[in-house]
């Protein structure tokens, strides 16, 4: 293809989305093995093909830019249309499908800890992989009662209202 290097990787400005297991008819997996197969194929290409920041590199007064390779983020999404199914589908065989349900939920992990992991050590935005994998900081902004602010009025004395607001507080420590 065109769009690889000589080492057979996707060239920067690649068109990704051609990128697919095969061609023609939509696989059908009739055993976990060739899913798990399919899967593989996945995370090896997804390794195999780093994404490219463009980097001003200065040496002995000469500037160049140079492509730094980026890790890549793995997705369902991205193993959905690598191995030709429809998240749908995806999701669906969770459930109907017992005998590939295990290897979906391994898929999952491997993709989940690829994430998890490489947000750690700063090879993945954290903001973004947080907020994908659920991992966002919430903090109750109601009082004991739900409402957004502690219960007092004007009847109540300056200790009890003291009393009321450092209730919030303390509830909202938990």
């Amino acid at each position: 293809m065109s769009d690889r290097d000589e080492n057979g990787r996707f060239a920067m400005g690649n068109r990704f989305w051609e990128a697919r297991s095969s061609h023609g008819a939509k696989p059908k997996f009739n055993n976990p093995d060739d899913l798990w197969g399919a899967c593989l194929e996945y995370f090896d290409w997804n390794h195999e093909n780093p994404l490219y920041a463009d980097q001003l590199v200065t040496f002995q007064g000469s500037a160049s830019h140079e492509p730094i390779a980026k890790m890549r983020a793995m997705t369902i999404a991205g193993l959905c249309q690598f191995i030709d199914i429809d998240e749908t589908t995806w999701r669906e065989w969770r459930t109907s499908r017992p005998d590939l349900s295990p290897v979906i939920t391994r898929a999952e992990s491997v993709i989940y800890r690829q994430k998890f992991e490489g947000a750690s050590a700063d090879l993945l935005n954290g903001s973004i992989i947080a907020r994908d994998l659920g991992l966002a900081d919430k903090r109750e902004h109601t009082s004991p009662d739900g409402s957004m602010t502690p219960k007092v009025n004007v009847n109540m004395t300056p200790q009890e209202a003291a009393e009321a607001y450092a209730a919030t507080l303390h509830s909202n420590k938990g």
